[in-house]
């Protein structure tokens, strides 16, 4: 057990790295000299636990060459009936792909990269149908190379690529942590409504920031870790439970019920977007989720630290220090700046136009338009654009996995899976065959460490088989299915991008997590179908 949470500890530092914020992190402990104590001590701990270089370079291999072995298992395999070959043998890669995003021996987008690349060049064979091939006046390479890249002319990876930058003019003028700190310096003396600061401040950053990693990571996280120490509890100790399990706890549920209370919020939720129009044909705007899970979210964000304080309970009360520390924070920052004031005024108006003006200016290139204004007001400069390691890397990586989610629809794979899942669930009543596909899309996160890995290996199949069932109100379940990806990452310690930050903070054992996982995530299910799918059939 505690090398599996030594494990985690690892992976909630990559995560951090990976969101580019691993430099506000590492200014908590400068505020904390005990909690970096225990912290170093803890790392030093699994460092002289880590198994020896020749181990670690053997599970590697193991892990690379595993997503290789299965794609040639599936394409040893028979062809099932009413299939094409060469679709087989493109759902074999494109298997292959979802292995190595799951384990993960090299960076996502690697994993997808290489997936397109292997298809364009065998295309012949993966990609395109006999017919297609016997035509005079069509080009192989071209048509390859033009499907390979097709992700990256996609609308909706250019609006993840932008609200990354909005991302990262609220880490450079310091607004998302001013806003914060406000919420902290007002709520902050008694422990619940502490617990309502943090639910309030990641609210507030949620529809700008379409990582959770990099919002709750990367701008709460570094806060609320400098407050468990002002109530006499610390990382890895008894006292933890005085007050900092609670809170951990409030911030990892905020941050799942945030990122799918917003389409903008979580990044997983635009390629669920894209997905959605290119299987089913229904375009899903912002003001449509927004609307879709409405009372859900409400609900959730005004009871759910009243929540964790009735399973979770802190020991500690009431404290008068954290407003003080808050408010001395505030000072250290000083007046709103003018970039600050700009940076404002501009995703405000992103939102404007994303809400009400999606049918004249696509959303995406709202978004253009914003970094362009943020450019040439100097609240982001070149610089921030092209060294943004973690915008690149998402928009790389998002790009491959549309591109091969599109060509599992274009070899015609989609469309039969639909045809054989209806048959097998032929009999049922639609209401409860929408249900069970429902709770099983849910329930199958578990074995999923990554929210893409799960939308691109299980959206496609699950919403073709609900359209090929006759009676089930296709726009309803859209909306069940991709509003779910954000509140089903509490259910694990690896569910979400910040799970393993948070689980790695010394202030959630093991135990505890997995029990308030499994609390939160049934009340989570419970709650999208007894309150959302109502409020949608009512809706839409």
């Amino acid at each position: 057990m505690n090398a599996s949470k030594s494990a985690y500890k690892r992976l909630g530092r990559n995560k951090i790295q990976e969101t580019g914020y691993a430099g506000n992190i590492n200014r908590i402990h400068h505020d904390n000299f005990k909690a970096q104590a225990m912290t170093n001590t803890s790392t030093i701990s699994a460092a002289a636990k880590a198994p020896p270089p020749k181990a670690e370079n053997k599970k590697r291999f193991i892990l690379l060459f595993l997503p290789i072995l299965i794609s040639i298992v599936i394409l040893l395999l028979p062809v099932p009936a009413g299939l094409e070959p060469y679709a087989w043998h493109f759902f074999a890669v494109f298997v292959g792909v979802i292995v190595g995003l799951i384990f993960e021996p090299l960076p996502g987008a690697v994993i997808g990269l290489t997936g397109v690349v292997v298809i364009a060049l065998f295309s012949q064979w993966l990609l395109f149908s006999p017919a297609e091939m016997a035509d005079p006046k069509f080009k192989l390479a071209g048509q390859s190379f033009q499907w390979a890249v097709s992700g990256f002319s996609n609308s909706t990876v250019w609006l993840i690529f932008g609200a990354f930058m909005f991302a990262a003019g609220y880490d450079k003028t310091q607004f998302g942590r001013r806003l914060a700190l406000i919420l902290v310096k007002y709520l902050g003396r008694r422990s619940l409504t502490l617990g309502y600061a943090i639910t309030f401040a990641d609210l507030l950053l949620a529809p700008f920031t379409p990582s959770n990693t990099a919002r709750s990571g990367g701008t709460i996280y570094p806060i609320i870790a400098n407050l468990p120490p002002l109530y006499g509890s610390l990382p890895n100790d008894p006292s933890s439970r005085k007050i900092g399990s609670y809170l951990m706890w409030v911030a990892i549920s905020a941050a799942c019920i945030t990122s799918s209370m917003f389409l903008s919020a979580l990044a997983p939720n635009l390629l669920a977007l894209a997905l959605v129009k290119s299987i089913i044909g229904f375009e899903i705007s912002w003001g449509m989720w927004f609307l879709a899970f409405l009372p859900l979210g409400v609900l959730l964000i005004l009871t759910m630290p009243l929540l964790a304080y009735w399973f979770y309970p802190p020991e500690v009360k009431v404290n008068d220090e954290v407003p003080k520390w808050a408010a001395a924070e505030l000072e250290k920052l000083g007046k709103l700046s003018r970039n600050e004031i700009l940076l404002l005024l501009f995703v405000c108006s992103a939102l404007l136009m994303w809400i009400f003006a999606a049918a004249w200016i696509e959303p995406a290139m709202a978004a253009l338009l914003v970094i362009i204004l943020m450019l040439w007001t100097g609240v982001l400069n070149w610089n921030d654009i092209v060294s943004n390691k973690p915008a690149w890397n998402t928009f790389a990586w998002f790009a491959t996995l549309v591109a091969l989610a599109d060509g599992l629809a274009r070899v015609g794979f989609i469309a039969w899976l639909g045809k054989e899942g209806a048959a097998l669930l032929h009999g049922f009543d639609p209401q409860v065959s929408a249900v069970m596909l429902l709770v099983a899309f849910y329930l199958l996160h578990y074995l999923f460490a990554s929210t893409t890995a799960h939308t691109t290996a299980l959206l496609p199949a699950t919403l073709t088989i609900a359209a090929s069932i006759p009676g089930i109100n296709m726009p309803v379940f859209c909306l069940m299915m991709v509003t779910s990806l954000g509140v089903m990452g509490i259910i694990t310690p690896y569910g979400t991008g910040p799970s393993p930050i948070y689980y790695g903070s010394g202030y959630l054992p093991t135990k505890d997590y997995w029990r308030m996982g499994t609390i939160f995530g049934a009340i989570f299910l419970c709650s999208l179908m007894l309150i959302s799918y109502p409020w949608m059939v009512l809706m839409f």
